[in-house]
């Protein structure tokens, strides 16, 4: 058992008979009254974020998980496959646990949150930035790149991120996997 001084982001702990991972916290000690520490929470089962509000003190049971380096091998319908690079067993994991799975590309490595007890997978973490190739775009119109203007392109893995004008068709682009967003131009 661990209080409520022991939450970080990342922690994952039982909560309403569910798994949740600690996405945000902050410790409030007001003027008048105890402390408390309002988080904001993700199930690892559901995906869903609730906001809740513990009393400075508070006992949580903490669940002890383990990262494994995963590849990403190929998507199946709604399914995403990887294999254990250290085991190379295979495990397949449902999309909906998966945020921005869209950005991966074969080969891709992420690392894969298990219950240490019962040999779950709970949650991917992709890298923070991830290198892909532009498909396709429409190309930019010459003169309209006074304020910071954006066109969509579709990238290698099949989504789908807002660019800058000047970036062109076999361009390779940074993106942030959890903004979605477009970082930068990377030199061939």
């Amino acid at each position: 058992m661990a209080s409520t001084t022991d939450i970080k982001n990342g922690l994952c702990f039982n909560f309403n008979n569910d798994v949740y991972k600690v996405v945000e916290f902050l410790h409030v000690k007001p003027g008048k009254g105890p402390a408390f520490v309002r988080t904001k929470l993700k199930s690892l089962t559901s995906g869903k974020v609730v906001d809740n509000t513990f009393p400075s003190g508070h006992k949580i049971d903490v669940v002890r998980v383990e990262r494994r380096t995963h590849q990403f091998l190929y998507k199946d319908g709604e399914d995403f496959n990887f294999m254990n690079t250290e085991t190379y067993d295979q495990v397949v994991i449902q999309g909906k646990m998966i945020d921005n799975g869209d950005l991966l590309k074969d080969g891709e490595n992420v690392e894969i949150l298990y219950h240490a007890e019962n040999e779950t997978p709970l949650t991917i973490d992709l890298p923070q930035y991830v290198t892909l190739k532009v498909t396709y775009t429409e190309p930019g119109v010459k003169g309209n790149t006074a304020t910071n203007a954006t066109k969509p392109a579709t990238v290698e893995s099949g989504a789908e991120v807002k660019v800058p004008i000047f970036i062109n068709e076999d361009d390779l682009i940074k993106v942030d996997t959890k903004t979605r967003s477009y970082v930068e131009r990377v030199k061939k």
